[in-house]
């Protein structure tokens, strides 16, 4: 039964891959052996098992007490921190080092300079999985009101994308995206890391520009993709377009989670500063009411 159950799973991974082959076309020679990256099923195993936990991890968790996990989170939040510092550098010194041209740049034009910057692009991949566990421990937690849609759509995308991208366009034009990634998660995760500390949270100031420099980064991106298109330098054209258009998805969505969130959070602000005003202008009017009488 074993031999039998190992060979319909070949089965399934060859027809998966040879599918994929056929929709994308030959895949980068330079980057198979990589961990990961020669079938395509690993990463959708493991995007299905995400899912269901994301689907089955609040159901377990409701008639459970929230584990606290300080400890875990801080030292999560800081790997996850450190990890992203070392892709933004190795990214900018692997492309200055390969003379990388901003506006447009080809897969094959810098030679070991390309499979360095692919090197780090394997571990930006590698990173959406490690990603994962930001839900895990939403749900640990009964945080369950921070796991929307576009929170499980960005993480379940990103890490089947980059497989795709790590395949056939593993660097050149690929680079822009995660340089500017892994900056903003250096400064997420960071502010994940000291919300994990009490004494710290009066300097936590700075949570919605967080999210304001996340659409900045999508739409420097899409501007960056676009450029390519505008400046061909051989840089497939469905790639750019694609990318161009999942950006705008996540613009949308994540437009719509700022509104939803500080656009409320500032009318609940307003509405509770009124409520004050008028108790103490209440309480003032009592006061001078009693004055008056004593008068």
């Amino acid at each position: 039964m074993d031999f039998l159950g190992k060979n319909h799973f070949y089965a399934i991974d060859t027809w998966l891959n040879s599918a994929v082959d056929k929709l994308f076309g030959e895949r980068d020679p330079r980057v198979r052996g990589w961990l990961l990256l020669d079938s395509c099923t690993p990463t959708l195993v493991l995007t299905f098992i995400y899912l269901l936990i994301v689907y089955l991890g609040p159901k377990y968790m409701k008639n459970k007490t929230a584990y606290s996990l300080k400890n875990v989170l801080l030292l999560y939040n800081f790997g996850v921190t450190m990890l992203s510092f070392y892709m933004l550098v190795e990214l900018i010194s692997a492309t200055w080092s390969a003379d990388y041209k901003l506006k447009c740049q080809g897969l094959f034009d810098a030679g070991e300079g390309d499979i360095r910057v692919a090197k780090v692009l394997w571990w930006y991949y590698f990173s959406k999985l490690i990603e994962f566990l930001d839900t895990i421990f939403f749900i640990l937690r009964k945080k369950n009101n921070q796991i929307t849609f576009l929170h499980v759509y960005h993480h379940a995308s990103m890490f089947n994308i980059w497989w795709c991208v790590l395949n056939w366009i593993p660097c050149g034009q690929s680079f822009f995206g995660p340089t500017l990634n892994s900056f903003i998660h250096v400064l997420m995760y960071s502010y994940y890391s000291l919300s994990t500390i009490p004494s710290m949270h009066n300097y936590l100031w700075w949570k919605r520009y967080l999210t304001q420099a996340q659409l900045i980064q999508f739409i420097l991106t899409i501007t960056h993709t676009l450029s390519a298109v505008v400046f061909p330098c051989g840089f497939p054209l469905g790639c750019l377009l694609f990318q161009s258009s999942y950006m705008v998805t996540l613009v949308i969505l994540f437009i719509n989670f700022y509104m939803q969130t500080y656009r409320k959070k500032t009318a609940r602000d307003d509405k509770a500063r009124e409520m004050m005003r008028n108790h103490k202008n209440g309480i003032l009017s009592c006061v001078n009411g009693a004055k008056h009488k004593l008068q």
